[in-house]
């Protein structure tokens, strides 16, 4: 008799080329760091801790980003003239649930359908207990943009904040990931 396939959840992980440690001598599938050496856009770094329920920091959580260039183009629409920029990246928590990606800032991105959406980078977040990993978004404090796109306007007022990054400095923005709880960030249904 055939029976359903038990559920597992999305992690812990096998580390082995998954997640961007320098542990293993293996060319990592990705890396915190989008950086490279042809790109003249802004850089900026996006660090924060992934929290679960109680508040306790993810010591074995993975984040993927996904992001246009500085001009809104995303790379897998075969658009960037950098062909180096993947707009792709992967960060494995710390022992005190943080993270960081270093990365260019996004520009607007043009859709047909939606219209013109705000500077935003696309979010997975893998966390053991998890059986299916969570998509949002990471908007940008300081863009005007924001007061028009499309999705974050489908986001109740009160619950936006959580989808926004903070800059801290030149560079350095801060966007924390509450994955439930009084402080839980936005999710999408994908």
């Amino acid at each position: 008799m055939l029976t359903i396939t038990p559920s597992q959840t999305v992690g812990p992980y096998f580390a082995y080329g998954l997640m961007p440690d320098g542990r293993y001598n293996w060319n990592n599938v990705a890396s915190s760091d989008l950086v490279t050496s042809d790109l003249a856009d802004q850089t900026i770094i996006i660090a924060g801790t992934l929290f679960d329920g109680d508040g306790v920091p993810i010591e074995d959580g993975m984040l993927e980003i996904w992001q246009p260039d500085a001009q809104g183009r995303l790379p897998n629409a075969g658009q960037l003239p950098n062909r180096k920029f993947t707009g792709f990246g992967r960060c494995a928590t710390s022992p005190q649930g943080e993270f960081a990606f270093q990365t260019i800032k996004p520009g607007v991105i043009h859709d047909p359908f939606l219209g013109d959406q705000a500077p935003h980078i696309l979010l997975a977040v893998f966390a053991r207990g998890m059986l299916v990993h969570a998509f949002t978004r990471v908007y940008f404090y300081d863009e005007k943009a924001n007061a028009s796109d499309p999705i974050l306007q489908l986001v109740p007022t009160e619950r936006r904040s959580s989808l926004i990054a903070v800059r801290q400095d030149d560079e350095r923005y801060r966007f924390d990931i509450h994955l439930q709880g009084e402080r839980e960030t936005v999710f999408f249904e994908i």
